[in-house]
């Protein structure tokens, strides 16, 4: 098996920006979800500002992550989980959510870490980390992050619901938040039976709520 590195990108990272973004136009293809779009030059931007984490087996491309800030640094989300396909099924995605998420949690210790996202497998990764789920009101109320959906296929489903619901699952870790150990919610088949009745409510025009504290 071939010895995969996970590190904080930077300028000498630029060359990988373009496949980074191949494959992450791919892998939703095949998914047939939703995603929004980002463009080489905004992953440089990334690499650049210390803001991306990049995995590599020797010169070969093998994952990617990167971080965003919103609402002044209150909120940090994690965009772009991708794993190349030759690199899949070995646990490599979690590495590098884990391995952003200390990250993130390092350069920017007192913002909440946000997400959003109609996968489950993150999903259960998050859930690991220490994420709950959480109502889309909760999460930053940042227009430029919102404005971000605008290349998702669901970016429709959003605006319609006002920003406050869509296919994706908002999921939350509050730092300042102290915890006795850690909470395990997270079921698979629970999740998917929500994600059926969820886009069934949707497209009927009908309220949701998912979640209530």
């Amino acid at each position: 098996m071939q010895e995969v590195h996970i590190t904080i990108a930077d300028e000498s990272h630029f060359l990988y920006a373009e496949e980074i973004c191949s494959v992450i136009s791919d892998s939703a293809k095949v998914r047939g979800t939703g995603i929004a779009k980002r463009t080489p030059d905004y992953v440089q931007t990334k690499m650049k500002n210390g803001d991306a984490i990049i995995a590599l087996s020797d010169d070969q491309f093998a994952g990617f992550c990167y971080i965003e800030s919103w609402g002044h640094g209150e909120y940090v989300a994690h965009s772009g989980l991708i794993v190349h396909p030759d690199f899949r099924n070995r646990g490599l995605a979690k590495k590098i959510k884990e391995f952003t998420f200390n990250h993130s949690l390092k350069k920017y210790p007192t913002a909440k870490v946000f997400g959003i996202t109609t996968g489950l497998a993150v999903m259960k990764i998050n859930s690991e980390l220490g994420y709950k789920p959480v109502t889309f009101s909760e999460l930053t109320d940042d227009p430029k992050f919102w404005s971000g959906c605008k290349t998702c296929t669901n970016y429709e489903i959003l605006t319609s619901k006002d920003h406050k619901m869509c296919l994706c699952t908002g999921m939350l870790y509050d730092p300042l938040r102290k915890k006795k150990k850690k909470e395990k919610w997270f079921n698979q088949k629970v999740l998917k039976r929500l994600k059926k009745i969820k886009q069934t409510m949707l497209a009927n025009n009908k309220p949701l709520l998912l979640w209530k504290k």
